[in-house]
């Protein structure tokens, strides 16, 4: 039976690789922007194979593409070279993100792709709560700085105070700005790799890397999902083990000669 599960396990983790093999959707890759409220912040990864020799000049091209904002506000966020491959982590407005990975894999072949996004509603909302609390709060010191018959205890509490309140702010709004910010661009990061070795080093070991993650997700979900049955089949077993063993010892003790 333990083999049985093992190989089950292995087919399903198959699975749904082959499965994401034939998601992979081809180029130009579009920029994402959230539509009808919603507060997503998007990421790209793309993994793109050239020959060993064109790949300094290719990232160069794209960095100093983005260094300059051929395609729109942009920022370089990470450099990675090693001996057959590299890496280039981008922040760039939506419209940037077709034109510089058209730029990044021109007679190149794009191995793999993903797109994701992820929800910083709750987030969101959390800062502007504490962010409306703590102006609240602001004002309430606002109002006592103003009354005549503060002791000079009482001033230096409340001076300490009203500076607490400013580097929290200061906390608040620039965690409000970095949300805006990943709000209004999209992350984009290339990885480069030799066209020869490429595809059966590092592209392949990357999305085994990428299939075993989600697989482990995939996993857990699932284990979460039963763990309720098997709270529910413990106890049933142990009854039913209870009446079996009973049942069974009256029979043998019927059957026993007197």
């Amino acid at each position: 039976m333990l083999e049985r599960a093992v190989l089950l396990a292995a087919l399903v983790v198959v699975a749904a690789g082959c499965s994401k093999k034939q998601e992979v959707a081809p180029l130009p890759v579009p920029g994402e922007t959230a539509s009808g409220g919603a507060k997503l912040a998007y990421e790209h990864h793309l993994r793109i194979t050239l020959p060993e020799a064109e790949i300094p000049a290719r990232m160069a091209a794209v960095r100093k593409a983005c260094e300059s904002a051929q395609f729109g506000a942009c920022n370089v966020l990470r450099i990675e070279q090693g001996e057959n491959s590299a890496m280039l982590t981008l922040r760039v407005v939506p419209s940037g993100v077709e034109p510089l990975t058209g730029m990044a894999s021109k007679d190149g072949t794009v191995a793999w792709r993903q797109t994701r996004a992820e929800d910083l509603a709750d987030a969101v909302n959390d800062n502007e709560q504490k962010l409306q609390q703590l102006e609240a709060y602001s004002a309430q010191m606002e109002q006592l700085a103003q009354r005549k018959d503060l002791a000079t205890s009482d001033l230096i509490a409340l001076g300490h105070e009203r500076a607490q309140i400013q580097v929290q702010r200061e906390s608040l709004q620039n965690t409000a700005a970095q949300q805006q910010r990943r709000l209004d661009t999209n992350l984009l990061q290339l990885d480069f790799a030799d066209k020869s070795r490429g595809h059966r080093l590092g592209v392949s070991l990357g999305e085994w890397m990428d299939q075993l993650y989600d697989g482990i997700r995939d996993a857990l979900s699932m284990l979460a999902y039963g763990i309720p049955f098997l709270l529910l089949a413990f106890p049933l077993a142990l009854g039913w083990r209870w009446i079996w063993r009973r049942v069974t010892r009256k029979s043998r003790l019927r059957e026993a000669p007197p």
